[in-house]
């Protein structure tokens, strides 16, 4: 039987993570340049609040509490749907 160290399968997560919401960041940075730009204190204030949850998609109890691999497979934070 194989047994799997879930401290270390959590900590791939988050990287497998933060490689996702990279694109999105950079892509967000745009969108809030532009919103400058603009003078849309609005749209900032959005963009800002997306950024932030993508920031925090590693902390999202989805990953943290998850017990098995097969959990932490399917695991998506919110941020990243």
């Amino acid at each position: 039987m194989i047994k799997v160290n879930m401290t270390k399968a959590v900590e791939i997560k988050k990287e497998m993570v933060r490689q996702e919401r990279a694109p999105l960041l950079a892509q967000l940075d745009v969108e809030f340049m532009r919103a400058v730009e603009a003078g849309d204190t609005a749209k900032q204030a959005e963009i800002a609040t997306k950024k932030q949850a993508l920031r925090d998609a590693t902390k999202d109890p989805i990953i943290l509490n998850a017990t098995t691999p097969e959990e932490l497979k399917a695991a998506v934070p919110d941020a990243l749907k």
